[in-house]
């Protein structure tokens, strides 16, 4: 059986952009069009790719296909320019790049580096941001071609490269401190002094007050699921909070103890692929300049 690239192609766009309509104004055919190349492959390999929902969904099929439809985009690339072929200024062939990486890496380094290889290659980044202990979950299911994870062991066979830890520290104004921890870090003073989460995902926060023997869920929280919002809420004295070291200044106060220590890989497609490469070695050289060592 071969499996037709457009098709294939045709499920991408749909899983992308969420919707029939929506890959069609990006495919620049109409939406019946969409549904028939959709029901095309279906037939085809006798199986659903998509769930109809809102926003659409792969199956585990359709999860293959776009990853086979982008692996032959990014292989068509990075043949195209070994050819030497669109080199003319405006004329070569734009790739679109999905890459997964946290929110305090995007954040705080991470979009140096994809501005650089942006500014010498014609891609289309896609940044999905989700925590570091979930984003190879969207490399494993095709929905991105590479990620910034705390994983260390490759994910489908991917190629793995040590990037450096992230250091968070407990953090707060000194006028919190002076309101909510006047004696000092003390169990009780921990107990009801309001500290700041960023999602229900986010376990930092939780780790280092099960560290000094207090049950994170007997303490009052806010959720600030942004991390520029959340360093800002923090620094407005709403709560004390884990600030990544590149975000920490002297308008905070350090709350004591060791830093939080998450270490950072990168994971990427198994390919050979220069335009992958590029972006792998730009991320790296960055994360050498801003992250701790292992």
């Amino acid at each position: 059986m071969r499996i037709d690239a457009q098709l294939a192609a045709t499920v991408a766009a749909v899983i992308d952009e969420g919707s029939f309509d929506a890959a069609a104004r990006r495919l620049h055919i109409t939406p019946s069009a969409v549904s028939q190349r959709i029901k095309a492959v279906e037939q085809q390999l006798g199986r659903v790719v998509v769930v109809r929902s809102r926003p659409v969904r792969a199956t585990e099929a359709g999860e293959a296909l776009v990853r086979l439809a982008r692996q032959v985009q990014l292989l068509e690339h990075d043949a195209v320019a070994a050819f030497g072929l669109g080199d003319a200024e405006g004329s070569a062939p734009r790739v679109r790049v999905p890459l997964a990486v946290n929110a305090d890496s995007m954040a705080t380094w991470f979009l140096a580096p994809i501005a650089r290889v942006a500014g010498r290659h014609p891609i289309d980044v896609d940044l999905h941001r989700d925590d570091q202990n979930y984003t190879a979950r969207l490399l494993e299911s095709g929905e991105v071609m590479a990620a910034v994870t705390s994983e260390a062991a490759p994910v489908g066979g991917s190629a793995v490269t040590a990037l450096g830890v992230l250091e968070y520290r407990p953090m707060a104004t000194s006028d919190y401190i002076a309101r909510w921890l006047p004696d000092g870090i003390t169990h009780d003073a921990l107990r009801a002094a309001p500290f700041v989460d960023f999602d229900r995902r986010d376990t930092l926060q939780h780790d280092w007050l099960r560290g000094r023997g207090v049950d994170p869920w007997s303490v009052p929280r806010h959720y600030v699921p942004a991390s520029f919002d959340y360093s800002r809420a923090v620094r407005l004295g709403l709560g004390w909070g884990m600030i990544p070291s590149p975000q920490a200044t002297d308008d905070l106060v350090d709350l004591g103890g060791p830093p939080t220590r998450v270490p950072l890989y990168w994971q990427q497609w198994n390919l050979r692929s220069p335009l992958l490469d590029a972006i792998a070695a730009e991320v790296a050289a960055e994360a050498r300049q801003v992250l701790a060592p292992l």
